[in-house]
């Protein structure tokens, strides 16, 4: 048996929590790895695994763990993985590489420009080039300074400002300046709102769901920069050690196994022979089957099974057992998915 263990980097907060968390504890225990003290803020600990390691974090540090190969692979968002890659090269002028390797499918997020309604029926772009025009250094607030850094490279470049705004200085909400011309970007845990509204700053960069709380404050969505949800990342280099990359498999085919799973059934039915066709027929034509259905034939009757979708609200589970029930199915037993793996080629990593 193998001795390299799988670090992985396990997210506090809200993924944490059993009833915050989209069911990570539900979907890893599904996988075949049930955790033991992670709901409990940790130490995190695979009981049945032993070649599992769980590392307790923040997802905001797990990009920088990934990229110096403290941790394998980490579960956490999209937009905290891309904050740390951006800081590797804007303060240390280090280009790392980083893979998304699964979606979770859940802790979906919009990361936005915010600032005080524009009036005189301007433009976003055209506020933005006299509010440069007029100010040789700006501010902005972000839990995420390096993502509104980078945005702010890319505006100014297209606005024509390039030249003249380079200068960036990443502080503690609300240090003195650094510098002098550029813009100054500063880092705040929460109610950036507030800080935008109050006239604190000039504008900002906010995590948002809906944009609920920024209506609230009065304030107007004016780009978004990204789209974000929870996946699991890893550090490609991973790959040179084969037994870890084996392990890194073997997690992520299971854990997707469980993700795919969500909100399906097997359904089992009997069928007479005289009416197999029509079931087979009804099949078809509501594409509840790939290839071709799956029967286990006998001498007077059939046995059907059929994976569903049953959140769907174009074929209602309801409405298929039945339908099926008039065409002469009987014993129609509906079971939940624990897991459902396609194939190994599921995970292109």
């Amino acid at each position: 048996m193998s001795k390299e263990q799988l670090v992985i980097a396990m997210p506090a907060g809200s993924l944490a929590n059993p009833s915050r968390g989209g069911n990570l504890i539900d979907l890893l225990k599904a996988a075949g790895f049930p955790t033991k003290g992670y709901d409990q803020g940790g130490p995190t600990k695979f009981p049945l695994n032993a070649m599992l390691l769980g590392w307790d974090g923040r997802p905001q540090e797990f990009g920088s763990q990934l990229a110096i190969g403290e941790v394998d692979i980490a579960i956490g968002g999209d937009d905290w993985v891309r904050e740390r890659v951006l800081e590797f090269k804007y303060e240390y002028n280090q280009e790392i590489e980083l893979e998304k390797v699964l979606s979770m499918e859940r802790g979906h997020v919009r990361i936005v420009i915010i600032n005080n309604p524009i009036e005189d029926g301007k433009s976003f772009d055209e506020w933005f080039a006299a509010l440069l025009q007029n100010n040789p250094l700006v501010s902005m607030v972000s839990e995420m300074p390096y993502l509104a850094l980078h945005w702010f490279r890319q505006k100014i470049e297209a606005l024509g400002f390039g030249d003249s705004h380079q200068g960036f200085s990443v502080q503690k909400f609300k240090t003195p300046p650094k510098i002098d011309s550029g813009i100054v970007i500063y880092e705040t845990w929460g109610k950036t709102e507030a800080k935008v509204v109050n006239g604190s700053v000039d504008f900002g960069l906010e995590i948002t769901q809906t944009g609920s709380a920024i209506r609230n404050y009065g304030l107007q969505i004016s780009e978004e920069i990204m789209s974000s949800e929870t996946g699991i990342w890893a550090n490609p280099k991973i790959k040179d050690n084969p037994e870890k990359y084996d392990l890194a498999k073997m997690f992520l085919l299971n854990l997707y196994g469980s993700i795919f799973a969500e909100n399906k059934v097997l359904m089992f039915f009997n069928a007479k022979c005289g009416d197999v066709k029509n079931v087979t027929a009804y099949l078809a034509e509501n594409n509840l089957f790939g290839d071709e259905p799956t029967m286990n034939e006998g001498v007077n009757f059939t046995e059907f099974s059929v994976q569903m979708d049953a959140g769907s609200a174009d074929l209602p589970l309801a409405k298929v057992r039945y339908d099926l029930s008039k065409l002469g199915a009987t014993h129609i037993e509906t079971v939940p998915l624990d897991s459902c793996i396609p194939s190994v080629d599921a995970i292109p990593f």
